[in-house]
């Protein structure tokens, strides 16, 4: 017979809250079990009227389903100070189920009423750092709205998934999967900038969010890290938009996987706490206050089975995305309760469905809920006094950011033309751009002490990301073994999740986070960049500080040959050049190792949400750029600079983007090039046009766009901005041209496949010049 499998040891332990039912350290009291009771009466209300007033848009099952746990947490568990948003010092709570956003606005504002009724000194002083109940007329609605009440009450326009212009809020989620990555990066940015007082931040999820395979990642480098402070709230419903049963449960295969959250958290090395009753609040409280307990400084997830609409008169999958027709005598049904507990009467609609009679009867409605609240002074002052605790606790805890962090803000503001004496490269001397990106990543960490934290798909050392935690201690980051290493353990080859935990890292304020591996792959990690730059845009305008995450691309291209058009993808840069709003992401694309130090230190000043260096894998003698009439690395930082300028009138102009078809080009192209042509390198779309107008215009006259040839590592549409004219795109090289994927090879005889050797190169740029000589009409 053959022996029974047994899962092994794990450091992490499981707690079921009936076993301390009876014990008195964990009981409720009555009156807190009463008020928070009276509160999710509110709260369910109020998650009805949103939905049906958006008009039913939003995801009402979710949000009432997490309601109760979320409550006990805010007026419980978390310590944080309600009138200061922006403390860094603050518990954190964060909605990795974006979908929820619903719940998340109504029980903020539910929160901001009862404090604004009892005239608490704890209420934000501006309205910026409230969400009030006259923000929720901006639920699903943007700046544009224009009805008459969102102009008057200067109502927060509230996206369908949470931003950070909602107070309290740190990252965008919603992406599946993407939230609990962040979420996980927020925990490693307070863990590593407080050591073991530090912030909790608490993560709510649902089931369905967990079978994203980049919250497998995530949570494997919490739990090997050992961040006590990452607690994940799963709502386990087992309802999503089309299964009544994701997970296996009881004995029954899942829809989507085969596995519990209970199982699931707790093969990752998670503590695990099981709550049976989700909407009990005798079991929550026992659940959080055990989570506080917990000693063996993995992370936490607590798991509420609970029911999906609970309450809400529609139950299961068909309340994730939907619920009662709009003012349906289901919807009235879905609000006796709380007309009756309360003595109100919601107004029911009447009239055109016009946008102005909507937000009507939409504010009618919400003050009802100010009626409740303003007469029910105990209840509201149980909030303010809940709220009082928890700023006291915050203020005994005494967090201190430890002493030996740098200050991030230093990352920011190194001079492009300082060139620190380590990066004064020789030339005719070997190097690789990704080691020097890499070196010159670790430089700016040394100097500013430690305040880039960094992960690699498994390839620190292939990358050269190596080179970011080198000065600091080795081996993988552990908040109890090796808490001063700036190298993360990514889970292995898991670039979908360390890129969401490196944005979380920036998100948090007190460092930057760099993902790499190699440029083909970077369409794992766009999406977490994306989030990054909706988070950072809407965090900046909030007051919140929010970091650079950094993208960095090793191996970009067709350098990368020998591994085949798997990893050898031109497609990368398409993906971040032009694809963000202008500001938000800068790509840059070295040719030489010279250019590399004043392009981050340029990009950094800037401060975008992404910053995104592609680098290749071949080592390359520093050119001699005197000697080759090539103009200064320092001119890298404008975006483009010139490899030969054509002398008095030019007979064409030529674009070069990509340091592997750059090396032809320096190497094979100019010493023998006899046409009369302007080559133009392009470090940075995104520099280039941050440059004033007419200094772009002096740099590149929009002259020479009309006629320009483009040759590149990446795609065509990459060189758009550049080509103007028939003939100059007929005549780009790139390496789809042929229309097909290139094969596996060196580097020099895949350049050859794709005819971006030298010998094509010159080939294409005679025909081209030839070809605007003789016809004018191809312009």
């Amino acid at each position: 017979m053959s022996r029974a499998f047994q899962v092994s040891k794990k450091r992490a332990e499981y707690f079921d809250v009936t076993d301390y039912l009876e014990n008195p350290s964990y009981n409720l009291s009555d009156a807190d079990e009463k008020n928070l009771t009276q509160l999710d009466v509110i709260y369910r209300a109020l998650v009805s009227i949103l939905f049906n007033y958006v008009p039913t848009s939003g995801h009402p099952g979710g949000s009432i389903s997490s309601g109760r746990f979320v409550s006990h947490l805010l007026y419980h568990a978390m310590d944080y100070d309600f009138s200061n948003p922006l403390r860094l010092d603050n518990d954190i709570i964060s909605y990795t189920a974006g979908h929820k956003a619903l719940g998340l606005y109504a029980m903020w504002a539910l929160r901001n009423e009862c404090v604004r009724a009892t005239g608490s000194a704890l209420l934000p002083k501006t309205e910026k750092m409230q969400l009030r109940l006259e923000d929720l007329l901006g639920f699903r609605r943007n700046t544009v709205q224009g009805t008459p009440l969102f102009i008057k009450f200067h109502a927060k326009p509230l996206g369908g998934h949470p931003e950070p212009l909602v107070p309290f809020v740190r990252t965008s989620t919603g992406a599946s999967g993407v939230g609990v990555g962040s979420g996980v990066g927020l925990a490693f940015g307070a863990a590593d900038a407080y050591g073991e007082n530090c912030p909790r931040v608490n993560m709510v999820e649902g089931e369905g969010g967990l079978t994203a395979g980049r919250v497998s990642e995530a949570v494997a480098m919490a739990s090997t890290a050992q961040l006590k402070n990452a607690v994940f709230h799963l709502d386990w419903n087992e309802a999503s938009i089309e299964s009544e049963r994701v997970t296996a449960e009881n004995g029954n295969p899942g829809d989507y996987v085969q596995w519990t959250p209970l199982e699931f958290f707790y093969i990752h090395d998670v503590n695990v706490i099981y709550v049976p009753n989700g909407h009990d609040f005798q079991q929550i409280h026992i659940a959080q206050q055990l989570a506080k307990e917990i000693k063996n400084h993995q992370p936490t997830a607590i798991v509420y089975r609970t029911t999906k609409g609970w309450k809400y008169g529609i139950e299961g999958k068909a309340s994730h995305g939907g619920g009662h027709k709009f003012a349906s005598d289901g919807f009235y049904a879905s609000l006796e309760e709380f007309e009756k507990t309360f003595n109100v009467k919601v107004p029911h609609f009447e009239g055109d469905k016009t946008p102005e009679n909507v937000e009507k009867y939409f504010w009618e409605s919400l003050q009802t809920v100010r009626q409740a609240v303003e007469k029910n002074k105990e209840l509201a002052s149980y909030v303010a006094k809940k709220l009082q605790d928890s700023v006291a606790r915050l203020d005994g805890q005494k967090r201190i950011v430890r002493e030996d962090l740098g200050d991030v803000e230093k990352l920011f503001q190194f001079d492009p033309k300082k060139v620190p004496a380590q990066f004064s490269l020789k030339v005719g001397e070997s190097y690789t751009t990704r080691g020097i990106l890499g070196d010159v990543l670790g430089y700016l960490n040394k100097e500013t002490n430690g305040s880039i934290l960094m992960a690699s798909a498994d390839l620190y050392g292939s990358t050269g990301a190596a080179g970011v935690a080198k000065p600091f201690a080795a081996g993988n980051f552990n908040t109890q073994t090796n808490p001063k290493s700036r190298r993360l353990s990514a889970g292995g080859i898991c670039e979908d999740g360390m890129a969401a935990v490196c944005t979380g890292i920036s998100a948090f304020g007190k460092h930057v986070g760099v993902s790499s591996s190699y440029g083909a792959f970077l369409a794992f990690e766009h999406v977490a960049a994306r989030l990054h730059a909706i988070g950072v845009q809407a965090a900046r305008e909030a007051g919140q500080k929010a970091n650079t995450f950094i993208l960095f691309n090793g191996h970009a291209s067709l350098p990368t040959g020998e591994d085949g058009p798997t990893h050898a993808d031109p497609q990368a840069l398409q993906l971040v050049q032009d694809n963000f709003p202008k500001g938000s992401c800068i790509t840059a694309t070295p040719l030489e190792v010279d250019e590399i130090w004043p392009l981050v230190a340029k990009s950094l000043s800037l401060k975008p949400a992404v910053f995104s260096p592609f680098v290749i894998r071949p080592s390359n003698k520093l050119m001699d750029r005197t000697a080759l009439g090539v103009e200064d690395a320092q001119r890298a930082t404008q975006g483009v600079y010139y490899l030969r300028r054509a002398k008095g009138k030019a007979d064409g102009t030529i674009f070069v983007q990509g340091a592997g078809v750059g090396r032809e080009v320096i190497e094979k192209v100019l010493p023998v090039l006899k046409e009369n042509v302007n080559i133009i390198y392009i470090t940075s779309r995104e520099l280039f046009e941050q440059l004033p107008q007419a200094e772009q215009e002096k740099l590149v006259p929009t002259e020479l766009l009309k006629t320009a040839m483009g040759i590149t590592d990446f795609t065509l549409p990459t060189l758009d901005c550049w080509l103007n004219s028939v003939a100059g795109r007929k005549h780009s090289l790139y390496p789809h041209k042929d229309g097909k994927f290139l094969s596996s090879g060196s580097s020099a005889k895949v350049y050859e496949e794709a005819h971006l050797d030298g010998a094509s190169i010159l080939t294409a740029i005679k025909a081209y010049v030839n070809d605007l000589k003789k016809a004018s009409h191809w312009c």
